[in-house]
């Protein structure tokens, strides 16, 4: 399942075939976020634990979508950058700008002090917000996050099959997408980089049959 977000609000909510009439949204900049290396190892652990769907969901989610029902399932969680750097939408766009330098990344997600997703915000975007207000930049850069008139943006979560994000990554032309659970929370975020890893660590996962 995949969300629309517009400054903390969900403007749509549905899969991802429905995703591709949509035209706002931002296509985001190169992603810099690192996975962990050892989260790979962790799935086989996990692997005996409770799940939150049951074996018959599976079978017929797999069915819909003329997956092999033999075929193991992975979802973003099982690859996401859980601690992924965040800013506070009462930062200004100047601190972002600093943050994303600081960091050496390209995009960062912009969350409330409750976490909760607000939207995100990349280096094109302050320096196309400048140009626009070139006049002002000192002032736009002043900017409160939370009152900056951002894109909409693309989020997916959770339980949420790998090769779907893949699909939308590629088709919306997107590097990086945050990962967000039912209460609008930023649990994670899952990029080009990390799907490339999971295909490289996990045997038996394949992007396409």
């Amino acid at each position: 399942m995949f969300a629309v977000y517009n400054n903390g609000s969900v403007q749509f909510r549905s899969t991802s075939d429905n995703l591709y009439n949509l035209k706002n949204v931002d296509k985001s900049a190169e992603s810099r976020h690192k996975p962990d290396d050892e989260m790979y190892h962790t799935i086989q652990k996990d692997s005996g634990k409770k799940q939150e769907y049951t074996n018959e969901s599976i079978q017929a989610y797999k069915k819909i979508a003329n997956m092999d029902t033999t075929e193991v399932i992975y979802h973003v969680r099982d690859i996401m950058t859980q601690k992924c750097i965040t800013i506070n939408e009462n930062d200004t766009l100047n601190d972002a700008f600093e943050l994303l330098k600081e960091k050496q990344i390209s995009q960062i997600p912009i969350v409330t002090h409750t976490n909760k997703i607000v939207n995100m915000i990349n280096k094109k975007v302050i320096l196309n917000l400048i140009m626009e207000n070139f006049d002002e930049g000192k002032f736009t850069l002043s900017k409160e996050l939370k009152h900056t008139k951002l894109d909409e943006f693309i989020t997916t979560d959770p339980i949420s099959d790998i090769r779907r994000v893949a699909q939308v990554m590629i088709k919306n032309k997107i590097d990086a997408i945050p990962v967000v659970n039912n209460r609008d929370i930023l649990v994670g975020i899952v990029s080009k980089t990390d799907i490339i890893k999971a295909v490289s660590y996990i045997p038996d996962l394949r992007l396409w049959a």
